[in-house]
């Protein structure tokens, strides 16, 4: 399986174990990120095949972090970044033991993230992540469209969009 980003074939594992993100919400994401990609620093939680991260680096980012905790996913997106320009590190592990060593990084510009929707993953993210967003950076987390967001410790949502079944929430960092 796989799917084409610019130029570049990405490969995706087959089954359900990493629901990669619609094409159609990668394409409206990066239509409203269009002017925050370019030089930005991405950090992709959840990242599955590394798509997103992937994109971001191919549209001029010039940092992307991907965190996954699937091993077999882990080696796909270091697969899948190898020819993309930019700067790019891999973390293979839980994110919730993640994010002290996210924190202690530089802040980033543009943060995804995707968990498993049915997953026990958003509260604490949430909660933890705002130290990890630059100041004027903006947060995407896709959910179900269904699914009630908890609230954001330091985090201000200022937006929601959905396509069908999926929703995106953004957020900034409060001031």
């Amino acid at each position: 399986m796989g799917m084409r980003l610019g130029s570049h074939r990405f490969k995706t594992l087959p089954g359900l174990a990493t629901r990669p993100t619609p094409a159609r919400v990668r394409e409206a994401l990066f239509n409203i990120w269009r002017e925050r990609v370019r030089g930005a620093r991405w950090l992709d939680l959840c990242a599955g095949s590394g798509a997103m991260g992937g994109q971001a680096l191919v549209l001029g980012a010039t940092f992307a972090l991907a965190i996954e905790k699937a091993p077999a996913a882990c080696r796909l997106i270091r697969e899948n970044w190898q020819t993309l320009p930019g700067d790019r590190e891999v973390w293979c592990g839980d994110v919730r033991k993640m994010l002290s060593k996210v924190l202690a990084l530089p802040p980033f510009d543009l943060i995804y993230f995707d968990p498993p929707y049915d997953s026990d993953l958003y509260e604490p993210v949430l909660a933890a992540i705002a130290p990890g967003l630059a100041p004027g950076g903006q947060m995407a987390v896709e959910h179900r469209r269904s699914q009630v967001l908890p609230a954001a410790v330091a985090l201000t949502p200022v937006e929601g969009r959905t396509y069908g079944e999926t929703a995106i929430a953004f957020y900034e960092p409060v001031l």
